[in-house]
């Protein structure tokens, strides 16, 4: 047997491993916020990495990193994936830390986002060992932390720390739920602002001897909803952005809150409002400049304002620019290659509507050549009731693996051999 039908029976082999290591992950109920259980997670895939042959490495955060070096240390892949999950929310049908496995699919909390990633990541690396396959290059797999709220303590972490760096690293693939059939190579921009806006109390019976804020903050939000929102809708990217409905820039107010909510929830309190507050969401596209974004909404708020006579300020937030890896680059065309090898069908080539860790790897470690590939379904992601597809999850195994051959293995060419 050639080495890719070698690695690919090795793959089948360990198709219950897999799913059993799938769940035991689902199982760690790793929630972030607050942040459960990272120690506990890290550790689990630290001591099957170190089970696979990998020297392993914790780091602050908390993170793990096995590496597993070939006749050299370049070029070197790294598999990252995150242990963080959202919190489960209402509307499940199974316990969502139970990893429950039916109908060929598994469920839980971080099925597909990104506990199957993970192990399909560790598995696509064991099963190359397994086969006695020599790497020329070497092979990296981590377990990162905070991705759901940013990836600062996460890769961002790894990455300032030099652990991740194009000094030492060539390739990175994020096992992210695209689907077996998808490679995702960039993301749209993000910015998120606070708005805040100010009144003046008064007695709730006498609303006129005051200033409501809540007035203030509506008057602004309608104006980001009727003037903003229809404006920049009309705009498209050339991005092949999924679903395609975000190929174009969106507008979403995340969260509201204002006057003395908080105390209402005990007390009455009958106050005119004299703060209030959203969080706004600005999806930007890789044809737009963050400046001109942000001027955009400032300039904007501050004509509604004057006409108004709102007091209010903008407290920037979270600013991710776009990303996008090369189509033509060898990470893509490599994948490429695994996945058509494995699935029989050339794989899309698609951008993600959210941002992921691929913007600190480009951005932080100056790493151009990154892309997503991972099993599972994004709509399925943060959802109740989410599940991975077992097929799904052998299948991107299968393909990372052959990804694993074609940039750091034997040299030779193993997609036409």
């Amino acid at each position: 047997m050639n080495p890719i039908d070698r690695v690919l029976a090795e793959v089948d082999r360990a198709r219950d491993e897999i799913v059993d290591f799938t769940r035991d992950l689902i199982r760690i109920p790793t929630v972030n916020p607050p942040g459960e259980a990272y120690d506990v997670c890290a550790r689990a895939i630290g001591a099957r990495l170190e089970q696979f042959g990998f020297a392993v490495e914790y780091f602050p955060g908390v993170n793990v990193v096995g590496l597993r070096r070939g006749a050299s240390d370049r070029p070197l892949l790294h598999l990252n994936g995150h242990t963080d999950v959202v919190p489960p929310g209402s509307g499940w049908s199974v316990d969502p830390f139970a990893a429950t496995v039916r109908d060929g699919r598994i469920y839980g909390r971080g099925a597909c986002d990104m506990k199957s990633g993970i192990a399909s990541a560790v598995y696509a690396a064991e099963a190359v060992r397994r086969a006695g396959v020599a790497l020329r290059g070497s092979v990296e797999v981590s377990g990162t932390v905070d991705e759901e709220s940013g990836g600062f303590a996460g890769v961002a972490s790894l990455c300032e720390r030099g652990r991740l760096s194009s000094a030492r690293t060539d390739f990175v693939i994020i096992p992210e739920p695209f689907g077996p059939r998808q490679i995702c190579i960039g993301h749209r921009g993000v910015y998120w602002f606070e708005l805040r806006t100010f009144g003046r109390t008064a007695h709730g019976s006498m609303p006129f001897l005051g200033a409501s804020a809540i007035d203030a903050q509506t008057r602004l939000l309608h104006a980001l909803e009727t003037r903003l929102r229809p404006a920049i809708a009309e705009r498209l990217t050339a991005m092949p952005v999924v679903p395609p409905a975000a190929r174009r820039a969106t507008l979403n107010v995340n969260a509201v809150k204002g006057g003395q909510f908080a105390e209402a929830l005990a007390h009455q309190t009958p106050c005119v409002a004299d703060r209030a507050s959203a969080i706004v969401d600005r999806r930007f596209l890789v044809e737009e400049r963050f400046e001109g974004v942000r001027a955009e909404v400032a300039e904007m708020l501050a004509d509604v304002a004057a006409e108004f006579e709102c007091q209010y300020e903008i407290e920037d937030l979270i600013v991710v620019h776009p990303v996008m890896t090369r189509a033509e680059s060898h990470i893509v065309r490599t994948l490429q290659s695994a996945v058509q090898r494995v699935t029989g069908a050339a794989p899309e080539l698609v951008a993600s509507p959210g941002s992921y860790d691929h913007k600190h790897v480009t951005r932080i470690a100056g790493i151009e050549q990154c892309v997503a590939y991972g099993p599972g379904l994004l709509e399925l992601a943060h959802q109740p009731d989410e599940w991975c597809a077992i097929d799904d999850l052998v299948e991107a195994t299968k393909a990372l693996a052959l990804a694993i051959l074609g940039l750091v293995g034997p040299d030779v060419n193993l997609f036409h051999a």
